[in-house]
């Protein structure tokens, strides 16, 4: 998200900060400055804010921005009140792991109190949850939908194999870690793993070994692919989209299988629910059979009636998800946060 926003704001100089030195992104980040804070671990978050401290004074920028919690705790101790700092809540924090632990929650509510800013939140719900978390009003807040890339994901510009007749895939996009809930889905493909359905999860992370022995012991029809490139031209190629996330802040990967015309096929969460409504059908975490349920009834629609529901998806991402919608309203919080400081 943030690699496609700087490519558009290019009225700003844009400096891009992190506290470890992982870069995924390369020549696709098209900033004016990378700067790297270099730590090793958390303990060393006293080093990071001096470090930041330092920088923000030889920088002057006009406006900080921070996405996620940790650069978020790190830029409300250092960033200086003349200068706005805004804040993306990513989570519904109820539902977040982070804020499970005590310690998230002591320290953003102690961060929160002890330098106001400007929130943005990716979903109504987020927002709402993280306003009743904190039962104080940051200084402004907003609701900014995540965006997908409509230039990029357009089913239109792909010439793509025959789907099979016989089986009838799926795919799950997402890193291989807790929030993802992939357990899930291996525990549902197990209970049908004599029918003619496959699963493929791309993505990589710590549950990968936990996964692969899981489906392995269960015989659930489900390969890990690993992590690609070009997801918009795999995606296509399957019968329907699923994913069992336990939380979500507003699902990237969702938007996208919505503007590639997929349907759909989600855990009854909140956050899928206010970005979906109606154009996804739902399944129970506490049920695996539910999955099941849900899943055999789709798996009985014509063709017709999958590619209608898949239309209503995109038709839904192209009315309220696009990245021109999300750079305007990001352009509008930015031009109000330094008028503000005048």
């Amino acid at each position: 998200m943030t690699v496609r926003v700087i490519k558009e704001l290019n009225e700003y100089h844009h400096t891009v900060v992190t506290l470890f030195p992982l870069d995924h992104f390369k020549e696709e980040l098209q900033c004016d400055k990378l700067v790297c804070l270099n730590i090793s671990s958390l303990f060393q978050l006293p080093l990071a804010m001096l470090r930041f401290k330092k920088l923000v004074k030889e920088e002057a920028p006009a406006i900080v921005h921070t996405h996620l919690f940790w650069p978020t705790f790190v830029a409300r101790f250092t960033v200086p009140k003349k200068t706005p700092l805004i804040t993306t809540i990513h989570a519904f924090i109820v539902d977040s792991v982070e804020y499970k632990r005590w310690y998230i929650a002591m320290l953003d509510k102690l961060s929160y109190r002890f330098r106001k800013n400007i929130i943005i939140a990716v979903a109504k719900g987020a927002l709402d949850q993280y306003l009743a978390f904190h039962k104080r009003n940051p200084q402004k807040a907003y609701v900014l939908y995540t965006f997908v890339d409509l230039a990029r994901f357009d089913i239109n510009n792909f010439v793509l194999p025959g789907r099979s007749s016989s089986v009838f895939k799926l795919i799950s996009v997402g890193a291989l870690r807790e929030q993802k809930n992939h357990l899930y889905l291996v525990n549902a493909m197990a209970l049908i793993k004599d029918e003619n359905m496959e699963l493929d999860i791309y993505g990589v992370g710590d549950k990968q070994e936990e996964l692969q022995q899981k489906i392995k012991e269960t015989g659930a029809r489900i390969t890990l692919k690993g992590e690609v490139s070009n997801i918009q031209e795999i995606i296509p190629q399957y019968d329907l989209y699923v994913m069992s996330s336990t939380y979500e802040g507003f699902s990237l990967s969702v938007l996208e299988a919505m503007a590639m015309g997929m349907p759909l096929l989600l855990s009854d969460m909140a956050s899928f629910k206010e970005q979906c409504e109606e154009t996804a059908e739902y399944f129970s975490l506490a049920d695996e059979k539910d999955f099941v349920k849900k899943l055999s009834a789709i798996r009985e629609l014509s063709k017709e009636e999958l590619q209608a529901g898949g239309e209503r998806g995109r038709q839904r991402a192209v009315n309220n998800f696009t990245l021109p919608q999300h750079i305007a309203g990001l352009r509008k919080i930015y031009t109000d946060a330094i008028q503000d400081t005048h």
